[in-house]
């Protein structure tokens, strides 16, 4: 696969473990520290420390897997070891794992001492077509997903296709959610060949243009400002969603990707509502999604607290609930002020499928 050139960045796909090896040393970092999570250290950190062994110059920092880790005490536990570890402004992060490693270890580098470089060894699905890609870092308080961060670019995102393969199936559904979203939002072509493969095992090939949709986005709008927020879609109400999954379901609750799922539907609704998309086009969307993911229980008695969520959304707008929708598969509408009465009239939708 061809690297992919970001925003003053490679997106590598071909032999990235060993470009990364590569890369480090002609960085001529004084230190690196590896970030993972328990998974990661067993099932993906092997394949990147058997090409160091003529290299002792780096840490390994670990912390919990799960959305739970990604708060503001992990974080500064992340920095105090950098400060143990002895890291300086020529130290490189390398954060290896899923989103939550990509987004606090992005978020933790890009303010200890002001920033230290980073990079991305994307190792999920979800990782490797979004969280990785784009310069967004952050963490969660209270339960409000990424609602502190920043945008800095990595040095360089490395993705290795054969770390899929460690996988459960529910984490690449999870990672196909955003992979349908880029269809949906830009590219009614890559919506298409989505529809016609192997959706519970995405090529290699799919991956990679998903990225270029992203990276395209991306480019041009770097810190959110027009086009990006159509990477939003599903994400007003899918966050919520999420969000009280956590809270309320502990060791059941939804990944990424489902809450996402459930979102894209309620968002569809509304864009057949509120921003011109046709009845087939939102019923072939409840179709392909809702066949693809568990259906999830949502009673009305929630939707209260699901409204209180969106209303702390970092998207908002003058106390305002704002979605991005679609006119068409493959075209967006960006900033759409919905009501808590057209929320609630999505979510029914959904539940009513």
């Amino acid at each position: 696969m061809k690297t992919i050139q970001s925003d003053n960045y490679p997106i590598y796909f071909d032999n990235s473990i060993a470009e990364l090896v590569k890369f480090i040393k002609q960085g001529k970092y004084s230190r690196f520290f590896i970030l993972t999570d328990e998974h990661t250290s067993v099932h993906c950190l092997p394949a990147i420390t058997d090409q160091l062994v003529d290299m002792d110059y780096y840490d390994l920092i670990e912390i919990n897997a799960g959305e739970e880790s990604k708060d503001i005490d992990f974080c500064i536990g992340i920095w105090k070891m950098l400060i143990d570890f002895g890291a300086d402004r020529k130290s490189l992060m390398i954060n290896l794992g899923g989103g939550v490693i990509s987004d606090m270890g992005g978020f933790a580098a890009s303010t200890f001492k002001r920033g230290i470089d980073f990079v991305h060894v994307p190792t999920t699905l979800l990782s490797q077509v979004d969280a990785s890609v784009g310069g967004k870092t952050g963490i969660d308080i209270n339960s409000i997903k990424n609602i502190i961060g920043t945008f800095t670019q990595p040095k360089a995102v490395f993705i290795d296709y054969d770390f899929l393969k460690t996988l459960p199936a529910r984490q690449i559904l999870s990672g196909l959610a955003e992979m349908l979203k880029h269809g949906l939002i830009t590219d009614a072509a890559y919506w298409d060949a989505l529809k016609k493969s192997d959706l519970n095992n995405p090529s290699v090939e799919l991956i990679h243009w998903s990225v270029e949709i992203k990276n395209k986005v991306v480019i041009e709008d770097p810190t959110e400002q027009g086009i990006r927020k159509a990477l939003n879609f599903g994400h007003t109400i899918g966050h919520a969603v999420e969000t009280n999954s956590l809270l309320n379901d502990k060791k059941k609750a939804l990944t990424h990707g489902e809450a996402i799922a459930i979102g894209m539907i309620c968002e569809a609704y509304l864009s057949h509502k509120k921003a011109g998309l046709s009845l087939d086009e939102l019923n072939e969307i409840t179709t392909v999604i809702n066949g693809l993911y568990p259906k999830y229980n949502i009673p009305e008695s929630s939707f209260d607290n699901l409204l209180a969520l969106m209303l702390k959304d970092k998207k908002n707008q003058n106390g305002q609930i704002n979605c991005t929708l679609l006119t068409h598969i493959g075209q967006f509408s960006i900033d759409n002020i919905c009501s808590g009465h057209e929320l609630c009239e999505s979510l029914k939708y959904y539940t009513s499928l």
